[in-house]
C-alpha cells in the first residue's frame, strides 16, 4: 500500500528546521504485515528528543529513515502467527521490542532486551526485516516503529493493546515519555514516601517523573530547568521548589534550601550540564538516576571518593526500567483515576506536513509533548 511518512534523509541540518528541512513528507510503498508483524494506522505521534537527536545528529542511525517511535492507533491487520490481537484493536507503540528469549527478557528486564536493541541500531524491525521502501530502495524504520505515518507495519513485540475509552492523543504519551519518566521514579529508584526528590530537565520524560513523584508520595518535589515557563508549569503540576539551572550557584542554592541534597534525583535532559546539577544536588547516601541519552561522545565526570565516602547511588534508566505489558495498563488505570495527570503535558498539536516547524519547537525547549494527529 501506499503511506505518506516522514523520511530524513540527511542529518545536522541548521536550524531553523522550518527553512532546512531535513525531513520530507514522501509516498512510500509499506509491505503487508509478515510473521508476528501488525499493521497498523496510526492516530497520534509524539514529538520526542528521541527524534530530534537523530534529526540533529547526535545519535546517528542508518539513513534514510522514516521517524517516529511514540505513538498510538489501531490495529488494521494482523500477520501469520499474531493471535492476541484483532482488527479494530486500539494499541500504543513502545519503542523497545522484546524477544522474550534473550537473557534481559528472561530476567524480566525487556527494556534491556538484546535483540531489540540490535534492531533499533540497525534501523529493522525485530526480526531483521524492513517493511518501507520505495523505487530508490529500502527506508529504515526507526525504533521499530516509524510512526510519523499513515501507516506502520511493526513488531507485534511492539504493540501493547489499550482500552478503547481513552482518545489517542493521551496513549500515545504512554509509549515512551510516561513510562520512561514514571518508570524511573517508580522502577528504577522505588522511591519512599516522604522522600525528597529534584527532577533536572522538564520535557516530557521530566514532567512524567515529576507526576510520578507526586503519585508515589514525595513529600518536597524540586523541580529544575533553563526555562522560566516550564518551571512555573511544574509548579502547577505540584512542584514544592523552582530553580532556574541557569544560575550559577544552583547546586549550593537547592543544597542549602533542603538541608544538604535530596535524597532522589532525576536528570531527564540528556545533557553534561543537567546531570552536573542532578549529582551535585544529591545527599550524602542518595541516588542520582539519568534517562538522558547524551551524544555518546559526552563524558560526565564526579568525584570519584564520593560514590563510596558519601555511599552515593549512580544509575541509569531506560525505558523507566518497566515491562510494558504490565507497567502500560496499570499507568493508564491511574490516568484514569485522576492519580496521573499526563494528559496536561499534550501542549501542542500539529499536522503531518508541519514536522519540521514542530521539531523546531522542541529544539528551542519551549514545548513539553507535541502531538501529530494522523
Amino acid at each position: 500500500m501506499k503511506v505518506r511518512t516522514a523520511v530524513l534523509r540527511e542529518m545536522g541540518k541548521n536550524l531553523p528546521y522550518a527553512e532546512s528541512k531535513p525531513i520530507q513528507i514522501e509516498t512510500l510503498n509499506l509491505d503487508p504485515p509478515g510473521h508476528g508483524e501488525v499493521l497498523i494506522k496510526i492516530k497520534a505521534a509524539s514529538l520526542c528528543h528521541s527524534d530530534l537527536s537523530v534529526v540533529n545528529g547526535s545519535r546517528p542511525r542508518p539513513l534514510p529513515m522514516a521517524l517516529g517511535h511514540e505513538a498510538s492507533g489501531i490495529v488494521e491487520q494482523v500477520g501469520e502467527g499474531v493471535d492476541d490481537l484483532e482488527v479494530g484493536d486500539h494499541i500504543v507503540c513502545v519503542f523497545v521490542p522484546s524477544c522474550g528469549h534473550c537473557l534481559p527478557c528472561q530476567e524480566g528486564r525487556p527494556a534491556l532486551c538484546e535483540e531489540g536493541a540490535k534492531s533499533n541500531t540497525e534501523g529493522t524491525l525485530l526480526n531483521g526485516d524492513i517493511r518501507l521502501h520505495n523505487a530508490e530502495g529500502k527506508i529504515n524504520h526507526h525504533l521499530g516503529v516509524s510512526a510519523f505515518s499513515e501507516y506502520a507495519v511493526v513488531s507485534r513485540n511492539s504493540l501493547i493493546k489499550v482500552d478503547k475509552d481513552i482518545p489517542f492523543e493521551k496513549v500515545a504519551l504512554f509509549g515512551c515519555a510516561v513510562i520512561t519518566g514514571i518508570g524511573a521514579v517508580i522502577n528504577t529508584a522505588n522511591i519512599k514516601l516522604g522522600s525528597t526528590v529534584a527532577v533536572v530537565g522538564l520535557g516530557g520524560v521530566g514532567l512524567s517523573a515529576l507526576i510520578g513523584a507526586i503519585a508515589a508520595g514525595a513529600e518536597r518535589i524540586i523541580a529544575i530547568d533553563i526555562n522560566d515557563s516550564k518551571l512555573e508549569f511544574a509548579k502547577e503540576l505540584g512542584a514544592t521548589d523552582t530553580f532556574n539551572s541557569t544560575d550559577m550557584d544552583v547546586i549550593e542554592k537547592v543544597r542549602e534550601a533542603t538541608g544538604g541534597g535530596v535524597e532522589y534525583s532525576f536528570e531527564t535532559a540528556g545533557a553534561v550540564p543537567a546531570m552536573e546539577v542532578a549529582y551535585g544536588i544529591t545527599k550524602r547516601g542518595g541516588t542520582t538516576v539519568t534517562t538522558g541519552l547524551p551524544d555518546p561522545k559526552h563524558h560526565f565526570s564526579f568525584p570519584y571518593v564520593s560514590l563510596t565516602a558519601e555511599e552515593r547511588t549512580l544509575k541509569g534508566s531506560y525505558v523507566g526500567s518497566c515491562v510494558p505489558k504490565r507497567d502500560i495498563p496499570k499507568f493508564i488505570n491511574l490516568l484514569k483515576q485522576g492519580r496521573l495527570p499526563v494528559d496536561k503535558l499534550m501542549s501542542d498539536m500539529i499536522e503531518l506536513d508541519q514536522i519540521n516547524e514542530g521539531f523546531d519547537m522542541l529544539a528551542k525547549g519551549e514545548s513539553s509533548r507535541i502531538i501529530i494527529k494522523l
